[in-house]
């Protein structure tokens, strides 16, 4: 397979995720007398976070992934989990050195920590089968390997994604929504201003001030505040006693929260069903006497990815106005994500399998190092506009990143390619 043929396979998948958008565009404008207005963003987002995405990565789960596969790829959830720790290092790099907006912190790190892969790996990674003469084996046994590893890409990476990036769009909500109640009140104190100044046109007018009635006046203020300073030392020693068991059952919270969100326990019982034989057996196969129920899923599942983006396009429409992304931040996500993360990415993996770590199949290696390639998930979006933070901002970045990666991800899947050739 050719440069060219690689980039019309690369940039597919692309493409129509920024024709889609283009419908979400188009509903949000007057041309369509907003009917994709603000308000119905959100509750089809909720709709995506209850139903169509917890559907999605049950369906993957119990489908293509069994407990043979879930033990031979162990490497890939590792794997995956060193995506995020990598990319979370990047985007917190980059945090540090450009200073953004506190809105759009946690949207660069998950930028550059959070690829999507769900749609783009399913559609690429089957696609370079198709070559002859390539490193993969036959174009039909290839395809059935290279789909078994995109699915379990997507159900694992649903795993971090609804874990780690969640609570860091959570965090990163909590911080500014916290931020914008101190801006508001913040009152400037200008009564002390204004007895200065009124002190000083008294004394140009040839009034004096009592000097000693102003000693006394402080020396009470100060014994006030003394006796404040010993109040408060007390509050704090008692609250400090409290401090360890309050933050232990705080922590304990946060978990449970994250754990009996729709996404995680579509995960859970994905593994559940996927793993254990007969419980798979119910609901997958044409035999099974309760397939309905997995297609039923499946079909709710499917709906995923096109209301996340069409709410993407949506977003995009506001974002293009009132977007406060600098284009220094969009250059260094795009370098971080697209280009730095894949180079370290290639390493981790020729270093794994040097040391055994992982099977034999270059098309597994070949899988593992293109999740380090792909641009950010689709699923922030959904996160942002849950958490009410950074939408607008997101959607710009997610325009521009799925733009440059049609190169990035033909670069990388020629230069792959040919390196498993050799």
């Amino acid at each position: 397979m050719g440069f060219w043929k690689l980039l019309e396979v690369a940039s597919a998948p692309v493409i129509q995720v920024l024709l889609v958008s283009l419908v979400g565009v188009y509903m949000a404008t007057d041309f369509c007398n907003n009917l994709l207005s603000a308000d119905l963003r959100k509750s089809l987002n909720k709709i995506v976070f209850i139903a169509f995405t917890p559907s999605l990565i049950f369906a993957s789960f119990a489908k293509s992934v069994s407990l043979d596969e879930m033990i031979s790829w162990w490497f890939m959830p590792v794997n995956i989990g060193f995506t995020f720790l990598i990319g979370g290092i990047l985007g917190w790099i980059i945090v540090k050195l450009i200073k953004p907006n506190l809105k759009v912190e946690g949207l660069i790190i998950a930028s550059c920590s959070t690829g999507n892969m769900g749609n783009l790996p399913v559609v690429i990674i089957p696609a370079i089968c198709d070559e002859k003469g390539g490193p993969f084996g036959a174009p039909s046994d290839c395809r059935n390997r290279a789909l078994s590893y995109s699915f379990c890409s997507l159900a694992l990476g649903g795993v971090f994604i609804w874990t780690y990036t969640y609570q860091l769009m959570r965090n990163t909500s909590m911080r500014y929504k916290a931020f914008e109640a101190a801006e508001i009140l913040k009152i400037p104190n200008k009564e002390l201003d204004a007895n200065i100044e009124t002190r000083l046109l008294k004394q140009n007018d040839g009034y004096t001030v009592d000097t000693e009635n102003q000693i006394n006046f402080l020396d009470h203020k100060m014994n006030l505040n003394l006796q404040l300073v010993d109040q408060c030392s007390s509050i704090v020693s008692i609250n400090m006693e409290r401090s360890l068991s309050h933050r232990v059952m705080e922590t304990v919270g946060h978990i449970l929260a994250e754990l009996m969100s729709p996404p995680t326990i579509a995960t859970f019982l994905g593994f559940l069903f996927g793993g254990v034989e007969w419980l798979r057996n119910l609901i997958i196969g044409q035999d099974a006497p309760l397939r309905v129920i997995q297609e039923s899923i499946q079909m709710l599942g499917d709906g995923t990815l096109p209301c996340i983006t069409v709410l993407l396009g949506g977003n995009l429409t506001e974002g293009l106005q009132s977007s406060s992304i600098e284009p220094l931040i969009l250059i260094c996500i795009i370098i971080a994500r697209l280009f730095l993360l894949p180079a370290i990415g290639f390493c981790v993996v020729k270093v794994a399998a040097k040391f055994g770590l992982l099977p034999l199949d270059p098309l597994f290696q070949y899988v593992l190092v293109m999740q380090y390639a792909l641009p950010p998930a689709m699923n922030i979006s959904t996160m942002a506009q849950l958490f009410d933070v950074g939408t607008e901002e997101f959607s710009v970045i997610l325009l521009w990143t799925y733009g440059a990666s049609t190169i990035s991800l033909t670069i990388w899947s020629v230069y792959l390619s040919g390196h498993f050739l050799n």
